[in-house]
């Protein structure tokens, strides 16, 4: 087995920029002198410029991304520039508008199913509401039906007088 070594002197000169060195004021330069062959320093640029592709594609990215949220958020006040009314509702009002679209009558049950609160919540609201004479609560077997004034059923209704002439 025959292993050659071959040496070889390396031997790093800078070109410096004092007065009277090589190059103009402001310049400079590294080489690799080798076995009197003199070769400009090489840097490897794989790792660098892999680095660089990658930094760059994460800023092309974000600008879309920033972009697209700029657009998408302008769009979405365009399409809706009212705010919804059932925002800015209190909770008794939106009992109130909820019978009022199921046409003045609305069994409690069918209330606590269209509304994400609780069952005592809506018995709460509901006879807080009747104290104030907003609507009327009448018992049928073991549900309320829960009415706007006007909209009781007829046969609650107090018998009228009839007008003597």
């Amino acid at each position: 087995m025959n292993i050659a070594i071959r040496t070889s002197a390396t031997i790093l000169v800078s070109a410096g920029t004092a007065s009277g060195g090589i190059g103009s004021v402001g310049e400079s330069a590294a080489m690799v002198v080798r076995s009197s062959h003199v070769y400009p320093l090489q840097i490897e640029w794989g790792p660098h410029l892999a680095a660089l592709v990658g930094i760059l594609a994460l800023a092309l990215l974000s600008g879309v991304l920033i972009a697209r949220n700029r657009f998408a958020s302008h769009n979405a006040l365009v399409a809706d520039p009212k705010p919804r009314p059932e925002e800015f509702l209190t909770d008794r009002e939106k009992v109130k508008q909820l019978v009022r679209e199921n046409g003045g009558r609305m069994k409690q049950s069918k209330i606590v199913d269209s509304v994400d609160w609780s069952k005592a919540k809506v018995s709460r609201l509901l006879a807080e509401l009747e104290d104030e004479g907003q609507i009327t609560k009448f018992r049928l077997g073991r549900e309320n039906l829960v009415c706007l004034p006007g909209h009781e059923p007829t046969a609650s209704r107090t018998p009228e007088q009839p007008k003597s002439e």
